[in-house]
């Protein structure tokens, strides 16, 4: 169909209406003998047909006008179901055209969001995470079925959580879990009794929605998880004495079998003199490797005492040897000192252990108004990145006589103090050994 534009229709029902005129003009210029009238009428005539003409030609455009106001109005209430059907060949056929494109489009978007909407909240409500969305007011606007089931009380029939107030439903159901929650912050806390404790990891973020800062609450339930964990810790901790008690005793036995054949043969002294000391010898490393698990499961509270690092540094060149990378801080700290002592004397002789030189040992310790940081640096072989990250969990050792706790023993110690222990790599070789304590205070 050939297209025609609202002007040129206008102007050909303009021009037929003149020609009418004229040629009715004419006409009644010729049939009424009194010409006075016949122009008064005429104009009577044409305007009565401009009415009339104007009407029909601007019905349908007003008509579609109208149908394209609903239309748009309708996206104010997200409804896109509206399309208009015309069958005009002018712009406003184009318009209707457009609408109805743009309907289709958003309509498309709008179930494609709803399908991942579906899916998403599916998936939230299958999780294992309790899931919370708080306004600024306290009040709950989103929960998943985990989370209903954490909040609600034995025996209780709640289906939604939406609408109720966070405070109110915490109180209910634990102080402890009201505390954390305001706190915001996260980490690990624990529910229940001390005979049936239930542990949590909660996550807290802050996210705009709608204009307003609203709180994310992610509750996960770790007791499951921890148990486990404590059971494997347990059978590796057993299978580690096992082992160790094993290359004491089954040497202790056969030396001691010996010893008696010997006694029965009536053999020299010195014989049974050598074989009573190995026998000593592994008595005293299995009676040494004991107490180093008992020191790592009895580590005490610090002893906060302050300390002035020119004489505890002296003290620790006593027992091993190192360099000083810097000058030490002049002013004092406050921590346990024979504890940090311990942290630095297992770290230098780690980095001894390593391979490095004494001359590339270095102690480095930086002290400012917040913390302090104390860091042993060696040349020694290094460490593979896998090592890495396990070398800080107990009962982990790259060396065949070691226990795997001196390392876990320096970050307990650090930890206990509020400070972090990190291994990192050095460019060039060697690892870097760092703690960092917090100022009292500060």
């Amino acid at each position: 169909m050939a297209k025609t534009s609202l002007q040129g229709r206008f102007i050909f029902l303009l021009s037929g209406i003149l020609i009418a005129c004229v040629g009715l003009t004419v006409f009644l210029t010729l049939k009424v003998p009194y010409w006075p009238l016949v122009v008064p009428l005429a104009v009577l005539i044409a305007f009565v047909a401009i009415l009339i003409a104007v009407k029909l030609f601007f019905a349908p455009v007003t008509t579609t006008l109208q149908a394209l106001r609903s239309g748009v109005a309708s996206f104010k209430d997200h409804d896109y179901s509206v399309t208009i059907a015309t069958s005009r060949d002018d712009e406003l056929g184009e318009l209707v055209g457009v609408y109805n494109e743009l309907a289709g489009a958003l309509r498309r978007e709008r179930f494609g969001l709803f399908q991942r909407e579906l899916l998403l909240d599916t998936v939230i409500q299958s999780s294992a995470v309790a899931v919370l969305i708080v306004n600024p007011g306290g009040a709950i606007v989103y929960s998943n079925q985990e989370a209903v089931k954490l909040f609600r009380d034995a025996g209780e029939n709640v289906a939604v959580l939406e609408g109720e107030s966070l405070e109110k439903i915490c109180s209910r159901r634990s102080r402890l879990l009201a505390d954390a929650l305001a706190a915001g912050k996260d980490g690990l806390f624990s529910l229940g009794t001390e005979a049936e404790p239930e542990v949590f990891h909660l996550t807290c973020r802050r996210f705009t929605l709608n204009g307003s800062t609203h709180q994310l609450y992610l509750l996960k339930k770790l007791t499951r998880e921890i148990a486990r964990k404590e059971v494997e810790t347990w059978k590796k901790l057993i299978r580690v004495i096992t082992h160790e008690m094993n290359n004491s005793l089954a040497p202790i036995t056969s030396l001691m079998l010996s010893a008696q054949k010997l006694t029965e043969m009536g053999a020299d002294k010195e014989k049974l003199k050598e074989i009573y000391t190995s026998v000593g010898n592994r008595a005293g490393h299995l009676q040494s490797f004991i107490a180093e698990y008992a020191r790592f499961a009895r580590l005490p509270k610090p002893r906060v005492q302050t300390v002035q690092w020119q004489l505890l540094v002296e003290q620790i060149h006593r027992l091993v040897d190192f360099q000083l990378a810097e000058p030490l801080p002049e002013q004092t700290a406050e921590f346990d000192p024979v504890q940090i002592e311990q942290v630095l004397i297992n770290l230098i002789k780690n980095a001894a252990e390593s391979g490095s030189a004494a001359s590339d040992i270095r102690l480095r310790v930086l002290q400012n108004s917040r913390e302090i940081l104390m860091a042993v640096e060696d040349r020694g072989s290094g460490m593979a990145p896998e090592q890495m990250e396990l070398a800080l969990l107990p009962f982990y050792s790259t060396k065949r006589s070691g226990t795997g706790l001196g390392l876990p023993l320096c970050r307990e110690i650090v930890e206990a103090h509020g400070g972090s222990f990190n291994l990192f790599s050095r460019q060039g070789g060697g690892v870097a050994a760092v703690c960092k304590l917090p100022v009292a205070g500060a």
